[in-house]
């Protein structure tokens, strides 16, 4: 990965400033808008998830998110941005591989999920399931009947016992070549052949491990109003759309080339914090 010094630098500023925080952690009661060439999207952090939120902030506060590019964007399922290179990117550019250099520790919540219009944080295959530094998402999502959601809770505890898999210390030698194929990317064969023996090892372990099950109200909440139910207990969810629905079906309804990247560019203009109030339910 190439990273600019500038946003090394960056970085660090962002590491004292969090030191210096003595508030860390404390409710904040304000919004984010996210200012697009598409119009404005309004999004509440959740209080529960302090390391994202106080991160999110921070690179707010810094103008990181400034002049951004939404670089990957898929339709019903999610529209994703985080990409410093994207600000001056050619239109050709492969986009989604560049962040600050450090990662925010996983942070999960039961009553916290990728619900239409949850906000959440990428992140690569670490075993620690850290996010990306930058890197965020938006869920537009689609509606699921019963039998998607019994594959996507089928799919969620596959994730689980692969984790269980290579954060067991009894593999962890197995886990570390995993991790640094998948770091180096030069030896595809040798990366499937590991692949293998820890499908392997997840497959014996799911039928050991205790469960998981989407709770009643959540799986009414994927079958009504809809949502990316097979991210949960993959990738920390941190806030959510409190108004701009519309604009996110905008952004997720434009045309893309193969790598989901928008044909006709769509910025973020300014991200900004705004005084809380309250909103109706998201828009219809």
């Amino acid at each position: 990965m190439r990273i600019p010094l500038s946003y090394i630098i960056l970085c660090l500023f962002l590491a004292i400033g969090c030191k210096e925080n003595k508030k860390a952690g404390e409710p904040i009661a304000k919004d984010i808008e996210i200012v697009t060439t598409k119009g404005s999207i309004i999004l509440r952090l959740y209080d529960e998830t302090p390391l994202h939120r106080d991160n999110f902030i921070k690179l707010v506060n810094d103008d990181f998110y400034d002049s951004i590019l939404f670089h990957r964007v898929i339709e019903n399922f999610v529209i994703q941005a985080g990409d410093p290179e994207s600000k001056n990117a050619a239109a050709n550019d492969s986009l989604g591989e560049v962040d600050l250099p450090y990662t925010v520790p996983a942070e999960f919540h039961p009553d916290i999920y990728h619900k239409r219009g949850a906000l959440g944080m990428a992140r690569n295959n670490t075993p620690s399931r850290a996010s990306s530094s930058t890197q965020f998402y938006i869920v537009q999502g689609k509606i699921y009947n019963d039998s998607l959601l019994k594959i996507a809770e089928d799919r969620i505890n596959s994730r689980l016992a692969f984790n269980q898999v290579v954060n067991d210390p009894a593999n962890k030698e197995l886990s570390d070549t995993w991790a640094g194929l998948e770091a180096d990317k030069s030896s595809p064969q040798k990366l499937a052949e590991v692949m293998v023996q820890l499908d392997s090892l997840a497959l014996i372990a799911k039928e050991s491990m205790k469960r998981y099950s989407i709770p009643e109200d959540q799986w009414k909440m994927y079958t009504t109003e809809g949502g990316a139910a097979h991210l949960d207990q993959s990738y920390s969810v941190f806030g959510e759309v409190v108004s701009g629905m519309e604009i996110v079906d905008r952004i997720a309804g434009v045309e893309t080339n193969p790598m989901d990247r928008p044909l006709e560019n769509v910025r973020i203009k300014e991200v900004r914090l705004i005084d809380r109030k309250d909103y109706t339910a998201l828009d219809e």
